[in-house]
């Protein structure tokens, strides 16, 4: 997979460029952001990629910073969001304002995203709440175990928390699995009080 490009830009359009890179020509598709904050034809650029493979296609979606592409991947699991919405919700912002903004519920923040009505927002803004606590909590520093520090995120006190991922099967490994075990558990205990 192509993941990143450093070249020269030997043609730009609005929504692609094609980047010289030892002598080949890659087309490059781009936002409408990342496009104008590029420089003229002839300059070199680095460029972090997302390759799309489909059955009659082999796309690439360019970045300038690991960020946004970051975030692209983020949005390209959510159903229903293809490449192209994907790659102009990605670079709305600093990615930091746009994380807020969409834990804070705030569709607004995808008018004038091609293909982004007020119901396909709400799936966004439901979907990517809690992918992005979960990755806020696993990059934030000191954090001994991100299962933990999700559940408490989600209203949990860390004594809760804790003691239901004591009790979890030690078999299960991935964060995601702990979580649901966890909350299973937590959901028992509540039950019964």
């Amino acid at each position: 997979m192509i993941s990143y490009l450093n070249g020269n830009i030997i043609l730009k359009r609005d929504k692609f460029i094609i980047l010289e890179v030892a002598g080949i020509g890659y087309k490059i598709f781009l936002s409408r952001q990342t496009a104008l904050k590029l420089p003229e034809i002839g300059a070199d650029i680095k460029l972090f990629c997302f390759q799309n493979v489909k059955e009659d296609a082999l796309d690439l979606y360019g970045f300038l910073t690991y960020d946004e592409l970051d975030f692209f991947e983020v949005l390209m699991d959510i159903h229903g969001v293809g490449p192209k919405a994907a790659l102009e919700i990605s670079v709305l912002g600093p990615l930091d304002k746009i994380k807020d903004r969409i834990l804070a519920g705030d569709t607004k923040i995808f008018e004038g995203v091609p293909g982004i009505g007020a119901k396909k927002a709400m799936t966004i803004i439901l979907e990517l709440t809690g992918k992005i606590k979960m990755i806020s909590t696993a990059k934030s520093k000191g954090s001994q175990d991100p299962a933990e520090d999700a559940l408490t995120q989600l209203g949990f006190s860390k004594q809760q928390a804790k003691e239901a991922l004591s009790h979890i099967d030690a078999s299960i490994k991935d964060i995601e699995g702990r979580i649901k075990a966890a909350l299973k558990s937590l959901g028992k205990s509540l039950g019964k009080s």
